[in-house]
């Protein structure tokens, strides 16, 4: 928003600003925030920083956990539905050693690492990347997990469940996986989504389209228009925190879990990709497979190469795998196909033209840090467009059929992804040279992602769950 501090202060004092607030985001990708009053806000603050405990990050020990943050002003935003007139500005890491540098391991740090690479190996100049914003807007949530008491409840006024309801019913009910694009007035979210937007668009996001999903009990989408793999990752962020916001003023409650309802559609983030180099596109070739370039398929090749190592930083949660099962146009099978929903990467039958020819990545989902999986994933674009890797005869198709209907003699011939968060960590620990490449990752970080997520896998694993008593109780 700002390109130095004089355009800054400016805006301050034009605008009545009276509060600065800071995000830093963790390992995981949740934001935590400092806030100052803007009287507060001088130059010395941007050369210095301020200072914070990184053990309370996960990104350090506790006898060595002293970091600073530095705001970047280019990142800065509107605080929708402040009180008080707010400034949001997001804050790079910086770890203090003989001299004061970038933390490596800064989330936001490694994205910028990993266009770098990019850019250094003069493959692109650019990555556009456009995710897919799939969750669901509900009415309420409550979780009790004690020793002797296991329940969560969501509730949702379009709930089916809620069509025998005898107060205040009007009929807006809807069936399960039935809700995909419905009109008014069974589209009871619509003017939550268009006030969103209104907001996003002000906070340049530019919002492509939004709609109903295909889960009954308010699942929507929010599709943002193509940006650079920098600036997207933080578009995401901001994104999550500017819906949450709005849901609280419409005293409702938005999840990106995977998969929060049984029997119910999963919510993933699809992420469509091209690259270019000088304004031109990379992945068009009029007589390719689908129109693709061979660079395109080469980038194809490497995701498909290294995706269950991807999922530790794709679908970093328990629950994320509890969406990708065959038949929910969740896929499962590691192949590209044209139009294909079930490939694990879809070729768009309908983006024909070479400014607009890409593939989109299917399997990742919400709970990711965006820039751990942003970067991830173009480290293994990378790898395939150097290494030359061809996903045709390394055995990824193209399968242009129903892969959810697959025999079992064909299933043994298609690579499935993992199918939960202890194989996905031992797909990561195995394979994962490729984005140490240029200093992107650090061992650090993958270490770290590898134990959190075990941790995670077995406390889950260690917990009866209530099913196990209907099938089990009475053996």
């Amino acid at each position: 928003m700002f390109k130095n501090y004089s355009e800054a202060k400016e805006y301050i004092l034009e605008n009545n600003i009276k509060i600065i607030d800071f995000k830093i985001v963790d390992m995981s990708g949740r934001w935590h925030h400092l806030t100052i009053p803007a009287t507060r806000f001088d130059e010395k603050l941007l050369k210095d920083g301020i200072g914070f405990d990184g053990s309370s990050y996960g990104f350090l020990t506790v006898e060595k956990s002293d970091m600073v943050f530095i705001p970047d002003l280019t990142s800065t935003f509107i605080a929708p539905f402040s009180e008080i007139p707010t400034l949001t500005m997001i804050g790079n890491i910086y770890a203090l050693k003989e001299k004061r540098e970038r933390f490596e391991d800064d989330p936001r740090y490694l994205v910028e690492k990993a266009k770098k690479f990019l850019v250094d190996k003069n493959i692109a100049d650019t990555a556009l990347l456009g995710p897919e914003f799939e969750f669901y807007l509900l009415d309420s949530i409550s979780v009790k997990n004690e020793v002797n008491h296991m329940e969560v409840s969501i509730e949702s006024s379009q709930g089916e469940w809620n069509a025998a309801n005898k107060e205040n019913n009007t009929g807006l009910n809807i069936r399960n996986y039935n809700s995909y694009h419905l009109d008014k007035p069974f589209d009871t979210n619509s003017d939550f989504r268009d006030m969103v937007t209104l907001h996003l668009e002000e906070n340049n996001i530019p919002i492509k389209y939004h709609h109903c999903e295909n889960g009954g009990p308010g699942q929507v989408e929010i599709e943002v228009c193509h940006g650079d793999i920098v600036e997207m990752a933080d578009r995401t962020m901001k994104l999550k925190y500017i819906l949450r916001s709005c849901a609280a003023k419409f005293n409702k409650t938005i999840t990106f879990l995977p998969k929060p309802f049984n029997g119910e559609c999963g919510s993933g983030m699809h992420i469509h990709l091209h690259l270019f180099d000088k304004g031109k596109p990379l992945f068009y070739d009029e007589n390719g497979y689908s129109k693709l370039s061979q660079t395109a398929l080469y980038s194809i090749g490497g995701l498909l190469k290294h995706a269950p190592a991807l999922m530790p930083f794709t679908n970093p949660s328990t629950n994320s795998f509890k969406r990708l099962i065959p038949g929910f146009e969740a896929p499962v099978s590691i192949c590209f196909a044209t139009a294909n929903r079930s490939a694990v990467i879809r070729i768009p039958n309908y983006a024909t033209e070479p400014m607009d020819k890409r593939y989109e990545i299917r399997f990742p989902d919400g709970t990711c840090n965006p820039y751990y999986a942003y970067s991830a994933v173009l480290m293994a674009m990378i790898d395939g467009i150097e290494n030359k890797i061809d996903p045709t005869k390394e055995g990824f198709g193209p399968f242009d059929f129903n892969l959810y209907n697959l025999s079992e003699e064909q299933k043994k011939s298609i690579k499935a992804l993992p199918t939960n968060l202890l194989e996905a960590a031992e797909a990561l620990e195995n394979d994962h040279e490729f984005l140490l490449k240029g200093n992107v990752f650090s061992k650090n970080i993958i270490k770290n992602q590898i134990d959190r997520i075990k941790k995670d896998h077995y406390k889950i694993n260690e917990m009866p769950h209530p099913e196990e008593f209907k099938m089990y109780y009475n053996l």
